[in-house]
């Protein structure tokens, strides 16, 4: 037997105003307070931009986390909302009680639509988690400004009509407002139009930065100052995708080494920097240490790839006291094969009880490098994810990494390479010899610890861009398919 759930009171109150938008618009300013966050999520699903506009306008919380409901880019509603923020900015609107001082545009989950907006909630209250959402820093400028409005911003090549629409509204305002973008995602855009961008929004608000870009070392260099400015930056991806500027044979002179340092001293200005991830930056050899020196926080990810490292490069990892706290170092097409990781052994002993992921894909290192890590790879006890695909390893040293990982219990995710033996001139793979030596790891991996997920692979095929892969059965690339 099903039982029909009778609609609540306030549920048919705000059905109500919903079919009489003018009722709706005029009753706001008496509304209760406890009405208005339900209303709010009927009108917006409802496409009602009338009543949105208004109660923009009339909202009586600290912050209205509108992006938390935007799932997807809507011209209409985000055209009401900003709406109901220009009355707010009109000399006539003075609502008798508004009391906005944070507009959310940022699609992510938000507590004030789970709980109730009535007083009887105490600590529950719409109000009070509007304020302990808000973060700290926001209020700083809330004495300066009326309202700040924050958002998070994905700019490629061509802005869309809903991207050009908030950036053309937000510049027009940025006396009025306090514009503030948490994370920023920069593809292939002109530098003029990067500034042009960062002119609108407190510098000091971006939180994460992700610059992709063709970029040269001359634009770089003039764009240093705009990246010295975002003093709490906690995260930062670099990568230069320009083909030209993966080349190892950068030539160093004297005026790109000024530029080198104007860039890289910026890194000193970042008081918050926690991960940094640095993709085809190909000027960084010879100058890591300088990097690492600008640091004035620990890191808890670093993460460096298609890069060329000199003996000193790889010094500085050992001796920078801000990587001491690591929880995740990627080195990926980092070639290592010629130099000394009696540095890395050191950095390695330095964050045994930090480190939870550790790539070391594409370094071409040989039997003696890995094997010289060993010592302070076994005591790497919080490690839950390890890589080290295309390395030149034999079998026999395969077997004694395997080993050396019996007291790595929290291990779940493993990638190891094909040994050297699966292979015949040229690192053309023999199947038959991949299979059984990968099952030979793996039943060597089993008798040593319990493992979860593990794969031996080979390189990547030249004909077919695949790999061999054995994860407790064969699966080959499709050359030998």
């Amino acid at each position: 037997m099903s039982f029909h759930v009778p609609p609540t009171l306030q549920s048919l109150a705000v059905q109500s105003l919903l079919k009489n938008e003018a009722l709706a618009m005029s009753a706001l300013q008496e509304l209760p307070r406890v009405l208005f966050p339900p209303l709010f999520k009927e009108a917006f699903t409802g496409r009602h931009t009338k009543i949105l506009k208004a109660m923009v306008a009339s909202w009586p919380f600290p912050c209205l986390p509108v992006g938390a409901l935007m799932k997807f880019p809507d011209m209409m509603i985000l055209q009401a909302v900003l709406d109901g923020v220009d009355m707010q900015l009109t000399r006539n609107f003075h609502p008798r009680r508004q009391k906005l001082q944070v507009l959310d545009l940022r699609n992510v989950h938000h507590a004030f639509w789970d709980i109730s907006a009535g007083p009887e909630d105490g600590d529950r209250s719409a109000e009070t988690v509007c304020e302990k959402q808000i973060p700290t820093r926001l209020h700083r400028y809330a004495l300066r400004q009326r309202l700040k409005v924050v958002t998070d911003l994905c700019l490629e090549f061509d802005l869309d009509e809903y991207q050009t629409y908030f950036l053309q509204w937000a510049q027009k305002r940025r006396g009025s407002l306090n514009l503030c973008c948490v994370k920023m995602q920069i593809k292939e855009l002109s530098m003029y139009t990067v500034r042009k961008v960062l002119k609108i929004f407190q510098p000091d608000c971006i939180v994460e930065l992700e610059l992709n870009t063709g970029w040269t070392l001359p634009t770089l260099a003039c764009f240093a100052p705009s990246l010295g400015q975002m003093k709490n930056l906690r995260k930062l991806l670099l990568t230069l995708v320009d083909e030209k500027l993966f080349s190892f044979l950068f030539m160093s002179t004297d005026k790109h080494e000024k530029r080198i340092t104007k860039l890289i001293s910026q890194f000193s200005k970042f008081n918050c920097l926690r991960h940094l991830n640095m993709v085809g930056v190909y000027f960084l050899k010879d100058h890591l240490n300088d990097l690492f020196r600008c640091l004035k926080t620990p890191l808890e990810f670093l993460s460096i790839t298609l890069c060329k490292f000199s003996q000193s490069d790889l010094e500085s990892f050992a001796q920078c006291q801000s990587l001491h706290h690591l929880k995740h170092l990627h080195l990926s097409g980092i070639i290592l094969c010629d130099l000394s990781l009696v540095p890395l052994r050191i950095l390695l002993e330095k964050v045994t009880d930090t480190l939870k992921t550790l790539e070391l894909e594409h370094c071409r290192m040989t039997d003696s490098q890995l094997s010289a890590l060993f010592p302070a790879l076994s005591r790497c006890s919080q490690l839950i994810e390890v890589n080290f695909y295309d390395n030149d390893i034999s079998m026999a040293v395969l077997r004694k990494l395997l080993h050396h990982t019996t007291n790595l219990r929290q291990l779940n995710v493993e990638y190891y390479p094909a040994p050297l033996e699966c292979y015949e001139i040229g690192f053309v793979v023999r199947a038959g010899t991949f299979s059984q030596l990968s099952s030979e790891l793996m039943d060597t991996l089993c008798t040593v610890r319990q493992p979860q997920s593990v794969s031996f692979a080979s390189q990547t095929c030249l004909q077919c861009l695949q790999r061999c892969i054995y994860d407790m059965e064969t699966r080959l690339c499709h050359c030998w398919q």
